[in-house]
């Protein structure tokens, strides 16, 4: 089983890069092969909306994007971890999100209306980090994820979502959060 980490943070080593290596540290213990994507070292533009991918399933602009599509499409299951910036998920990782329009308009021309009732890419999980405590903190990152995953042909399901955590060693003073990660790793490869 591949699973595949996408790292959504502009800021390296924070608490959610440390939660999402620990959560693929329980991935690799319980025998999944490892995959990696670091959203801030992609040197991408968002989608253009050219339209290019409509015929295809293929995005025809040329950058970084292009070694993404792959690692995408060959995982069984995607742990995306994005610190919380006002109510949403990281510029850095929306342009990979937005990107990934070629890769729904693949499953348009791939899948007929009935066959698109069911996921067949794999499942998707979020790592969801924030230092504020909203009710509705993580409402429109919910959407915005499952939506993500239904481009790729994926389940969305569920995940850790985190409230209280700010400052950069937060995660370390809560063991049992990184313990939670570390489970959730171990989940996403034995479910």
């Amino acid at each position: 089983m591949k699973v595949l980490g996408i790292y959504a943070s502009p800021r390296k080593s924070g608490n959610t890069d440390q939660l999402l290596d620990k959560a693929m540290e329980g991935a690799r213990s319980a025998g999944a092969e490892i995959l990696t994507i670091y959203a801030r070292k992609l040197k991408m533009w968002g989608c253009i909306e050219c339209g290019g991918c409509d015929e295809t399933g293929k995005c025809v602009v040329k950058d970084d994007m292009q070694s993404v599509y792959p690692l995408l499409e060959e995982a069984d299951a995607i742990i995306l971890a994005s610190p919380i910036f006002f109510y949403g998920l990281t510029a850095q990782v929306k342009a990979v999100i937005d990107r990934s329009q070629a890769m729904w308009s693949k499953r348009m021309i791939e899948k007929t209306p009935e066959e698109r009732k069911t996921y067949d890419g794999g499942r998707g999980y979020l790592i969801a980090v924030a230092a504020t405590k909203g009710k509705n903190l993580f409402t429109a990152v919910e959407i915005v994820t499952k939506y993500f995953y239904d481009a790729l042909d994926m389940s969305y399901e569920g995940g850790l979502l985190l409230r209280g955590l700010e400052k950069k060693t937060a995660v370390q003073e809560n063991p049992d959060v990184l313990q939670q990660a570390f489970e959730l790793g171990k989940k996403v490869v034995q479910s």
